[in-house]
């Protein structure tokens, strides 16, 4: 285990509504595709329900190579995870396995069609350039305060 996905990206993957996949054709023509259900089994392993993927499916089986990213949008902060993936079938073994914390998450409101497996390979942060650009100024509260003015939302704790 090379343990990529550590408790930090953990968190931050269950504060996100919304992952997204990137894949790349046989062309070379990337593909970036939102996945809502998606779940971080353990320390090397990223699963994704194939709802309504036919070009991430396709393309994973044309190229393995991967990336996901999940962003808090208020706190503009989040992580990109690079990885190799393959495609999980009903028919193979090892599907319950693997579609079981996707179940969890979703119950039975989308059919799967199968699921898409991916063995982390490297891990790193992605931050609003703010953050680089004014760190003097710039904090998660301050961003999450702008991002909050900016949309018109409000925390549910209020």
């Amino acid at each position: 285990m090379n343990d990529v996905l550590t408790p930090e990206i953990h968190a931050s993957a269950r504060k996100s509504v919304l992952c997204w996949l990137a894949t790349v054709d046989a062309a070379g023509q990337p593909n970036v595709s939102p996945k809502e259900v998606f779940a971080l089994l353990d320390d090397d392993y990223i699963v994704v329900a194939h709802i309504a993927s036919p070009t991430s499916i396709r393309n994973i089986r044309q190229s393995a190579k991967v990336c996901v990213s999940f962003v808090d949008v208020f706190a503009q902060k989040g992580f990109k995870v690079l990885g190799v993936a393959s495609v999980i079938t009903r028919a193979d073994v090892g599907y319950e396995t693997w579609a079981a914390p996707l179940r969890q998450k979703a119950g039975d409101r989308f059919p799967f069609l199968g699921i898409m497996l991916i063995k982390a390979l490297s891990a790193e942060s992605i931050v609003a350039p703010s953050y680089r650009l004014y760190p003097d100024e710039t904090t998660e509260q301050s961003q999450i305060q702008a991002a909050m003015q900016t949309y018109g939302v409000r925390p549910d704790d209020v």
